[in-house]
């Protein structure tokens, strides 16, 4: 055996539709998160009392708050908020949770049950109750919320990891480089968990999806981003009230959530058909 832990050999793909698509949708996206000064046409935190609930225009494309404030400099200015968060909310769960997971899957024994009863407590209870209880009771705040996020989060990806690394672990590669004298680390991080991330790495665009929703919910709630911050679920919150004679406070938001939502889902569909194996 020349090459220890190399996962089957893949033909060479072209890259999915939904990758395509993906990969634009969330480059525009980095884009405006990394640079909104140079498109925003305005101050997203500048009143003006003489636009007040403005409907979209020529001036104002997405209209204007019960502030003056324009709406697309603040939809656009929220996407460096709103990109921070669904990175940082789950960098740790998936750091944290692969390594915890490679560890309990490789070893087993007294650590399986303890890991076993860890997923049990935690599944009992709906992700987003757990969530706003732990913010609830450290605080509202951006920071509070990653803790909440990443003290529950993790063991998503643990229990996806450690139930890969034992199905690997199993196979014959694993076995010929115990034989060979590797140690547990070198088999762990050299061989079994590259031939396992596939898995990971689409349930991460998922999550940084569905966390950019957790996010807006949190905000919208009063758990999340604080005003005067330009976040998608604090403007949603912002125009709730305005909804029958300013629709477009919401609306744009909301769009914004659903297309970069989509974006990390292409993105998930076209890595998943990348990585498939041949059959």
């Amino acid at each position: 055996m020349t090459a220890i832990g190399l996962a089957p050999a893949r033909a060479r793909r072209r890259p999915s539709a939904a990758l395509v698509a993906g990969l634009v949708i969330l480059g525009a996206s980095l884009v405006l998160a990394i640079a909104p000064g140079l498109v925003a046409p305005y101050d997203p935190a500048a009143f003006d009392y003489r636009a007040l609930l403005q409907p979209p225009s020529w001036a104002h494309p997405f209209g204007t708050d019960n502030f003056g404030r324009d709406i697309l400099s603040r939809v656009i200015w929220a996407y460096r908020l709103d990109m921070q968060i669904a990175l940082f909310t789950t960098l740790f769960p998936v750091i944290f949770g692969t390594a915890v997971g490679a560890l309990v899957g490789y070893y087993g024994g007294i650590w399986e049950p303890i890991f076993g009863r860890i997923v049990d407590v935690v599944i009992t209870f709906p992700f987003l109750v757990l969530v706003i209880a732990i913010v609830a009771v450290l605080g509202p705040g951006l920071f509070n919320m990653y803790i909440a996020v990443g003290a529950v989060g993790w063991v998503f990806y643990a229990r996806l990891i450690a139930a890969e690394i034992k199905v690997q672990n199993r196979l014959d590669y694993a076995a010929a480089g115990r034989v060979m004298g590797y140690g547990d680390a070198r088999i762990i991080l050299r061989h079994l968990l590259p031939n396992t991330l596939s898995p990971v790495l689409v349930y991460w665009m998922t999550d940084m999806a569905l966390s950019i929703l957790l996010g807006a919910s949190l905000g919208y709630l009063g758990l999340g981003a604080q005003p005067p911050a330009a976040e998608w679920g604090l403007l949603i919150a912002d125009g709730k009230n305005f909804m029958s004679q300013a629709w477009w406070i919401t609306i744009f938001p909301g769009v914004a959530i659903v297309l970069t939502g989509f974006g990390f889902s292409l993105l998930g569909d076209g890595v998943a058909d990348l990585l498939r194996p041949d059959s």
